[in-house]
């Protein structure tokens, strides 16, 4: 099979394409034959050596992954072909987080794809309860697009931030993956969305998707202009994941009694927080990890109502993996870059549900 590994950190040139033999499921493991894989920031961190826990090498990335079951370990009764969704958040089943639905919280939780192996391949062997089966009216590329992404956002905006009609909501990046689903998300709640985005064309496209305003974020007063956007009151909830860079504007735009929920950091971690403007303006600071599996499930949900549209910006052989990750870095994108196995485009995996590709 092939897969694309790095052996030690570093820039994308660390990525290599191989040649590995198809590996073979174990007592209880499913082999999936992977149709679509989409690129996440966390793969970037991985590679550059920059998640909590070290990463094991050689190591193959990637979170979100759809597939066909091609073979099942001994105590497996899967059938061959059933489509299939990698579950990205890994969870015991057995603690008191677990028992209480918050899987995503589970003492022994890991992310497939950062502490395993993960689906920048043509097949991945996982174990069958971390599968999900991908509905008949969800494809592929679109499952692949929102398994991390999408029950993040859903997460953060509706379990953890509670939007509700009546809300401003300020999404921060909405020409990201996350972002493009966080304005979707925001708006099926009833939500007012202010979004930013660095050009022109992104600005049109998050508008397109349904926000009410977008602001320039490049420029340095894009604070003020979301102030003036709610008549100087500021949002009721900020989407935060970019971290450091955007971390002082967020809680300049936020409302007295307002939340800002967080969910990354990529532009960094360290941040600082005047305690008496939190005090006194009474914010509220949310963090928010993954979803749950209940998350995801409700935006498969949606997805499949067409409520939710994917939007994928690009769809990229897995032998250029470098250059997909390379995109993100670059902020060159609206929405997700989706990995394509080599066999995706001449086998019948690659074909969506009705004959229809819901990518865009």
């Amino acid at each position: 099979m092939r897969a694309v590994r790095f052996h030690r950190h570093g820039g994308p040139e660390v990525l290599q394409v191989e040649e590995l033999p198809v590996p073979e499921p174990a007592a209880g493991q499913v082999l999936v034959k992977v149709a679509a894989c989409g690129v996440n920031r966390v793969d970037i961190l991985s590679r550059e050596g920059q998640t909590p826990a070290p990463i094991v090498m050689p190591h193959v990335s990637g979170t979100e992954v759809t597939g066909e079951v091609a073979a099942v370990g001994a105590g497996v009764d899967l059938p061959m072909g059933m489509r299939v969704l990698v579950n990205p958040t890994i969870s015991c089943g057995r603690c008191e987080f677990c028992r209480a639905g918050r899987d995503n919280a589970c003492l022994r939780g890991r992310i497939f794809g950062v502490q395993t192996d993960g689906g920048y391949a043509s097949h991945v062997v996982v174990e069958a309860q971390w599968l999900l089966p991908l509905p008949d009216d969800v494809s592929f590329e679109d499952g692949a697009a929102v398994a991390v992404t999408g029950a993040t956002a859903w997460h953060m905006l509706v379990t953890r931030a509670g939007v509700r009609v009546g809300h401003d909501v300020l999404v921060i990046a909405g020409g990201s993956g996350i972002g493009a689903l966080g304005i979707q998300i925001a708006k099926l709640a009833g939500a007012r969305v202010i979004t930013t985005a660095g050009s022109g064309e992104k600005r049109e496209r998050a508008l397109a998707l349904g926000a009410d305003e977008v602001v320039d974020h490049y420029d340095p007063d894009w604070p003020r202009t979301v102030r003036r956007l709610t008549g100087g009151r500021g949002v009721d909830v900020v989407f935060e994941h970019v971290g450091q860079a955007t971390w002082a504007g967020s809680l300049t735009a936020l409302t007295r009694g307002g939340t800002l929920v967080t969910c990354g950091g990529h532009s960094g971690f360290t941040v600082e927080i005047d305690l008496w403007s939190l005090f006194v303006k009474e914010h509220k600071i949310v963090g928010s990890f993954a979803g749950t599996t209940s998350d995801l499930l409700h935006v498969l949900e949606l997805v499949g109502q067409r409520r939710l549209r994917p939007v994928v910006h690009d769809r990229i052989p897995l032998a250029e993996a470098a250059r997909a990750q390379q995109l993100l870095e670059d902020s060159a994108v609206f929405g997700k870059v989706l990995l394509l196995p080599e066999h995706t485009h001449s086998e019948s995996i690659a074909a969506a549900p009705h004959g229809k590709d819901q990518g865009e």
